[in-house]
């Protein structure tokens, strides 16, 4: 009988063991690019139209499509707003704009009663090692003694301000200009624009310091013929050679010696340094610490403005000819206001045919460029963690949103139509049971999903009521088939469109505006009573209209269908806890008074069943 009990115990402790082994904590990377089209990658167009080309034609994508043959893709997933800032807090959160109340662009707190632990917050209590290289965007501050400061989201960050600080970018901003080659100029500028060519030079392209500084007349001009550079227009606002953003042109550095190029040998010198410094420029940085597993977030800057891939990306995306979309005048005679007024500020339309040509070509080739870095980045960390036999997950995130190549008449994003704001996730990972290789979920997904999904692989109970602030679900349980299926996807944006909703399903999106201003706090049930026209609505038939041209918010036929999504929208958006905080003037991001509605608890169910 003793013999028996020993056994038992014996086959308990190996059980235990072997359980405990089975939970190791992997190493995550997760991968975010930026300003991302979705039919920039061959695999995701393969797995939405059948074809592997975009509907404007040539794209190359060889080491995210190898990602997607590795692992699980998600590919109707969809950003919850379509503006930098918004869309990386809302990932960094998990939470929806309009419960964490990050609607565009500005600073916040993380004081207020509504403020939750971010991402990596989370991962470090988890006994991570956190680093952050390349872009961030969540412009998060912390109070202390009154005042509203940067707090270290990340243990480790090798930020692109690193890089423009130890003159390693192609381009970025100087903080204060005082000289140009020794000559002092006149007064200094501050966080001044800047492209930097290969052999060491910068070039500046201010108006002001030309003019007051006449001996550097024709900077601007000599490097924006030097780049054959296009730069952001409209017909209110001509091309000039000192016009901001640039939609096309040659990178000024060769490949690898860009600011991308950097993020990916800097990630890569990381995780060969264990235990030990690294240099970067003058700046050193820890080595990654083999003691714990590591959490790492590369946020790529492309294919973002500006838009510059080197050299022999350009020259061989030239050969390719692409269709070029234009907007019609029945679109645009049916397009909502606020639409109206994003399109007007980014207006191409009026562009020539060789402009929009080049504009298309330029950007589909910095997305190639871009393909090979991140296929060195995940590389190298799978690499690492084989060597150090450890489970690992790489969470690739294409695009905080999307980008119009003249699609409705304009370049940018900022808007709810589906190339502003379809981004489909890739995850892989060591455990192939969780994301099985070439698996294609085509269930909806959000970009709240990232989070939960991250935390709850590293070992997070999501079960537990610290984790009930999450809005979004494991990926994992989705591509189980074991988390509910939306019948919808939802968000909202007030960066440059004006605060505006949407709803999507399947079938059909529906998009309004929320309120008559950005104002938090105010007038937060404005639409409840606002008449249908005030609303300012857009309703598309996906199924009929792919390309959302035709506006059908007021034909009677579809009525039904409108109204039905206009009152899902206003429950969940504006009635399901939502919230609103002033933060505060600038990056003086003090305030903490929190301003809820919540008419409609319970909402967001996923479920909308629509009846024509």
């Amino acid at each position: 009988m003793k013999r028996i009990i020993v056994l038992m115990l014996l086959l308990s402790v190996t059980a235990t063991k072997f359980s405990f082994a089975q939970k190791q904590q992997p190493n995550v990377l997760w991968v975010l690019t930026d300003d991302h089209r979705y039919d920039a990658v061959r695999s995701f167009n393969k797995m939405l139209t059948g074809k592997e080309e975009s509907a404007l034609g040539y794209v190359e994508s060889p080491n995210i499509d190898r990602l997607a043959s590795m692992g699980t893709t998600f590919i109707n997933t969809y950003c919850q707003a379509q503006g930098c800032a918004p869309s990386r807090a809302s990932m960094h959160y998990g939470r929806y704009p309009f419960r964490s109340g990050v609607y565009e662009f500005e600073y916040h707190n993380n004081n207020s009663d509504n403020s939750y632990p971010h991402l990596p917050e989370q991962m470090e209590k988890l006994g991570y090692q956190t680093v952050h290289i390349g872009k961030l965007g969540v412009r998060l501050r912390t109070i202390k003694n009154g005042k509203a400061v940067a707090p270290n989201m990340y243990q480790t960050d090798i930020d692109s301000k690193t890089l423009a600080n130890e003159g390693l970018a192609e381009w970025g901003k100087i903080s204060l200009l005082k000289e140009i080659d020794g000559q002092k100029l006149k007064k200094p500028f501050r966080n001044i624009k800047y492209l930097k060519t290969e052999d060491g030079k910068f070039h500046f392209f201010t108006k002001e310091l030309e003019e007051q500084n006449p001996q550097f007349a024709g900077m601007a001009q000599n490097i924006y013929d030097e780049l054959d550079l296009l730069r952001k227009h409209t017909p209110k606002k001509p091309e000039t050679v000192f016009n901001q953003g640039i939609l096309g042109g040659v990178s000024p550095r060769s490949a690898g010696k860009t600011r991308d190029g950097y993020y990916t040998s800097s990630f890569i010198d990381f995780l060969k340094n264990e235990n030990k410094e690294f240099k970067l420029g003058k700046a050193a940085f820890k080595g990654v610490n083999s003691e714990k597993p590591l959490f790492c977030h590369i946020g790529y800057d492309f294919p973002h403005t500006p838009v510059l891939p080197p050299a022999e990306y350009r020259e061989r995306f030239q050969k390719y000819k692409y269709n070029i979309p234009n907007l019609t005048k029945e679109e645009w005679a049916n397009m909502p206001k606020q639409l109206k007024k994003q399109v007007g500020n980014s207006y191409s339309n009026d562009f020539t045919d060789e402009q929009k040509l080049s504009m298309i070509q330029d950007y589909y080739a910095f997305c190639a460029y871009g393909d090979d870095l991140v296929g060195q980045s995940v590389d190298a960390f799978i690499e690492y963690s084989k060597k150090k036999n450890q489970p690992w997950l790489v969470v690739y995130v294409n695009g905080d949103h999307g980008w119009k190549l003249n699609e409705h008449g304009a370049y940018s994003k900022f808007t709810p139509w589906d190339i502003d704001a379809h981004n489909p996730i890739v995850v892989v990972s060591s455990d192939k049971k969780a994301f099985p290789a070439g698996k294609v979920v085509r269930d909806y997904t959000e970009f709240v999903d990232i989070a939960p999904t991250i935390l709850a692989d590293a070992g997070a109970n999501l079960k537990d009521k610290k984790f009930d602030y999450l809005d979004g679900m494991n990926l994992a349980d989705v591509a189980a088939e074991k988390a509910p299926k939306r019948d919808y996807v939802i968000g909202e944006s007030h960066a440059v469109t004006g605060p505006r909703a949407f709803i999507r399903t399947k079938e059909y999106v529906f998009s309004m505006q929320t309120r008559p201003t950005k104002k938090r706090g105010e007038n937060m049930k404005w639409a409840l009573n606002a008449s249908y026209k005030d609303l300012d609505p857009a309703l598309f038939d996906m199924k009929k209209d792919p390309q959302e041209t035709n506006n059908l918010a007021f034909d009677k036929k579809y009525s039904k269908i409108a109204k039905a999504m206009k009152q899902k929208l206003i429950n969940v958006v504006l009635g399901d806890n939502r919230a609103e905080v002033n933060w505060g003037k600038g990056m003086n991001a003090i305030n903490t008074k929190v301003y809820h509605s919540n008419f409609a608890p319970g909402a967001h169910d996923y479920k909308l069943n629509l009846k024509k």
